[in-house]
């Protein structure tokens, strides 16, 4: 697929027929095992500009940071979160979750915007008009914000727990199913902010015998011989 910088083009075809205030909105951490579930909302000014800003998954950790601190210290930036926390991720499952994460964002803003520019598919029901667009957050400058918002907030989020349950090693996964983080949950079983509702944590040997197939796999034995880095989940 041909590369496609993030720009307005969403937002300037919403400004041409007289909207002017553009919301972006995305979330991170749906995926995890444990931890909240964080959502962001950024209305950036029409003239706004950024070389490096980028879907925050294609962003280093430190690049992340620095860009986190850009966007937050803006005064032209509107931006706020929106947090669902394990407990209420198990109670109503991930993917409302996820979205009730989105409106308390939204619902936050000081002054609401006209339109949503949402990451991934429509969001039903929700309170204002959107726009959802496959791939958002590298299309689209303020899903592109949001994105960053809510990533360096969860980030630092797990890394506060960490120091509550540093035998999880929670700063260096974040929460995600990664194969220290399954090891981990099998030795020590789950913790006040595990998700109970997700398979792994409900069973932890199941998911330690996936590890144990990954690890004695010809594929995998094939890259280690060539040794070839073998990324995490």
């Amino acid at each position: 697929m041909a590369y496609r910088r993030c720009g307005f083009r969403y937002e300037k075809k919403l400004r041409i027929i007289g909207v002017s205030r553009i919301a972006g909105i995305d979330e991170a951490g749906r995926g995890a095992l444990a931890g909240p579930v964080v959502a962001a909302a950024a209305i950036l000014p029409e003239k706004f500009r950024h070389r490096r800003l980028n879907d925050s998954k294609q962003l280093a950790s430190e690049l992340r940071e620095e860009i986190y601190g850009e966007l937050t210290s803006n005064t032209e930036i509107r931006w706020t979160v929106g947090i669902v926390d394990s407990i209420e991720i198990d109670r109503i499952n991930i993917l409302r979750a996820s979205h009730r994460a989105m409106r308390v964002a939204i619902e936050s803003l000081l002054e609401p915007p006209e339109h949503v520019l949402i990451d991934g598919l429509p969001v039903i029901p929700f309170p204002l008009p959107q726009t959802a667009i496959i791939d958002g957050d590298c299309i689209s400058l303020s899903i592109a914000a949001a994105s960053v918002i809510a990533k360096v907030t969860r980030d630092r989020i797990m890394r506060d727990f960490c120091a509550q349950f540093p035998q999880y090693c929670f700063s260096q996964h974040k929460g995600y199913g990664t194969e220290l983080h399954l090891l981990k949950l099998h030795e020590f079983g789950p913790c006040p902010i595990h998700r109970r509702s997700f398979e792994p944590v409900a069973q932890p040997l199941l998911a330690l015998d996936e590890i144990v197939q990954i690890r004695s796999s010809p594929a995998r034995r094939a890259r280690r011989e060539t040794s070839v880095p073998i990324p995490e989940a």
